[in-house]
């Protein structure tokens, strides 16, 4: 009776370990799907309050201030916000951003900026 609890325990043990693993290969071929599809931006979009501020391009180096309350640096074809004065500073841990549709966000002083642009040309599909 006891061996066979022992023997059912191990086979669940490895049905967990297998399902484990099943899950975090699929979660990795989706982020890699999403990099291979995911293309990059052209312009740097900048809302403060949710209205549209400025747009500024990948392409230019620039170094922006936003409100006084925030620094956006674009370099090397991507978005980085380095400054902010919020007290958790959130905004300034995220990653630099490229990819369109990607954003940094700073909740206190509601700033978004988005990536956009990135080969879009309004069609969906084109028929021959």
């Amino acid at each position: 009776m006891e061996h066979n609890r022992k023997e059912e325990k191990k086979v669940q043990r490895r049905n967990d370990l297998f399902l484990g693993a099943g899950i975090l290969l699929a979660a990795l071929a989706v982020l890699g799907i999403y990099n291979l599809l995911a293309q990059d931006g052209t312009e740097a979009v900048v809302y403060v309050n949710g209205e549209k501020q400025a747009a500024y391009p990948l392409t230019q180096e620039n170094d922006i201030r936003i409100n006084g309350t925030n620094r956006l640096v674009i370099q090397n074809g991507k978005a980085n916000m380095t400054e902010a004065d919020c007290p958790d500073k959130l905004c300034v841990k995220q990653p630099a951003i490229a990819k369109t549709g990607e954003s940094i966000v700073c909740l206190p002083n509601r700033i978004t900026v988005v990536i956009e642009g990135g080969g879009q040309s309004g069609m969906d599909a084109q028929v021959y």
